[in-house]
């Protein structure tokens, strides 16, 4: 059986995201959605909360699993078996920061394969930063986010907006 990893910080999940992990679905047997956890990032959903959105949203993908890293993803990779981890890109910029990461997890762990997906066109401006910054400011985001959990997302900008 052929894992891949799929890590990133999901904070909230985007079409974007969807479009790759689907994708992924397609060329590996198991794909494992990861929350990286990283301290030094203040997201807007704990760990557990972005496992259960990205739960939401990908449970029709039988051979999808979500879960949760708080190390190094190389580690995680070699525990899990994994022969790949999939990376989207959506501009050269990205391309730049993930291919300086693949070197660094290969470093740790030489079998952490890095394989890069481009994102669909309809998605190269998204980001998990550009919907919060848009609902942050009341605007329509359903174009982002997946239906299931949009009410999800609005809601906590309006926490966030209330502090």
């Amino acid at each position: 059986m052929r894992t891949a990893v799929c890590p990133g910080s999901f904070d909230p999940i985007t079409f974007g995201h969807l479009d790759i992990i689907h994708r992924a679905s397609a060329l590996f047997d198991r794909v494992i959605v990861l929350v990286a956890v990283n301290e030094q990032k203040k997201p807007m959903f704990t760990p557990d909360e972005r496992a259960d959105l990205i739960k939401r949203v990908t449970g029709d993908i039988e051979n999808v699993e979500v879960d949760i890293c708080r190390g190094l993803i190389a580690d995680y990779v070699r525990k899990a078996g994994a022969v790949a981890i999939v990376k989207g890109l959506r501009a050269v910029t990205d391309f730049e920061y993930e291919f300086q990461m693949s070197l660094v997890n290969r470093s740790i762990y030489d079998g952490a394969e890095t394989v890069f997906l481009t994102t669909s066109s309809e998605n190269m401006y998204l980001s998990s930063s550009v919907a919060k910054q848009v609902a942050y400011y009341g605007g329509d985001i359903s174009g982002f986010i997946p239906g299931c959990i949009l009410a999800d997302v609005q809601a906590r900008m309006t926490k966030q907006d209330d502090v």
